[in-house]
């Protein structure tokens, strides 16, 4: 059921089922938690708990899409007031993270769920697509509405290289012990600099052959870019 559709009190059940789930995926593990559990620290009845999230993979898809929506929301002024590609993905992803710290010990037990490539949700999954859909349309958003000026075949791929870079971050974020964070975001400011001296360097004729040949290959490994390998 969409949200538009639920009523104030079952969007109020929802948010008790999701922060209980999150604080026993952390204090029992993502495995060992059960749906039965969550019911009861969330104080529902456990048969009304499969109304609003059929399986435990449900529950972790909701907080994929909540904090995706909070990210969406809280990039439009940035999108909007900033047009250099550099400063457009520093803040992106600067907001990114700051979005996300409070999770932290929460995505620090879901990395260990998610990093197997056969579990549903793993990034890279197909129960995980329409998630990563929507973050892949913000990425795409950003390297369209930026002054950045790019060859064709740098265009089209662009936006899958910088989501993926972002999905580097959060794991080096996941298991960055430093203070607020501070090595992640010292991270995010040396490599936005990288990328965007690399984005202008590929627009120039003499690397133009070894430029078109990088792009096809990795358009094999891409997700969901499969089918554009032989263009």
């Amino acid at each position: 059921m969409s949200k538009s559709r639920m009523t104030p009190k079952s969007i109020r059940t929802r948010k008790k089922i999701l922060d209980a789930a999150l604080l026993l995926f952390v204090e029992k593990g993502y495995d060992q938690a059960t749906m039965r559990q969550i019911a009861v620290q969330a104080n529902v009845a456990p048969a009304s708990i499969y109304h609003h999230f059929p399986t435990k993979e449900h529950i972790v898809q909701a907080f994929y899409d909540g904090v995706l929506e909070e990210h969406t929301q809280a990039c439009v002024d940035i999108l909007r007031r900033e047009t250099r590609l550099e400063q457009r993905l520093r803040e992106v992803v600067h907001k990114k993270i700051a979005l996300a710290e409070p999770f932290k010990k929460f995505s620090g037990v879901l990395f260990r769920v998610a990093s197997d490539p056969q579990n549903p949700l793993s990034p890279f999954s197909a129960q995980s697509s329409p998630t990563r859909d929507k973050s892949l349309a913000q990425f795409r958003q950003l390297v369209s509405g930026s002054s950045a000026k790019l060859p064709a075949d740098v265009d089209l791929i662009l936006a899958d290289y910088l989501w993926l870079y972002q999905m580097g971050i959060i794991l080096y974020w996941i298991h960055d012990t430093s203070e607020h964070s501070r090595k992640t975001y010292r991270l995010i400011e040396r490599t936005v600099k990288l990328i965007q001296t690399l984005v202008e360097l590929s627009s120039l004729p003499l690397i133009a052959p070894f430029r078109k040949k990088f792009t096809k290959l990795m358009l094999e490994f891409l997700p969901d870019r499969e089918k554009q390998a032989g263009t």
